[in-house]
């Protein structure tokens, strides 16, 4: 499971869902990739957890432990 480390990812990811529709996750991975080439680290890391977030929300059922 992702973690999430405040509400911005969270929006982050919502922004992306509703500009990109079913290529949201692509354009995660995407912006990753021009922070990792531009030696940023920290928003490599947050655009690959946000591409990831993406996957999680767009999942139909329950994912993990249901008590």
């Amino acid at each position: 499971m992702p973690y999430l480390s405040n509400r911005k990812s969270y929006e982050d990811a919502a922004e992306l869902m509703s500009l990109f529709g079913d290529n949201a996750g692509y354009e995660a991975a995407a912006r990753a990739d021009r922070s990792r080439d531009l030696g940023n680290h920290i928003r490599f890391c947050h655009w690959r957890q946000i591409e990831r977030l993406i996957v999680l929300l767009t999942h139909e059922g329950a994912m993990g432990t249901i008590h």
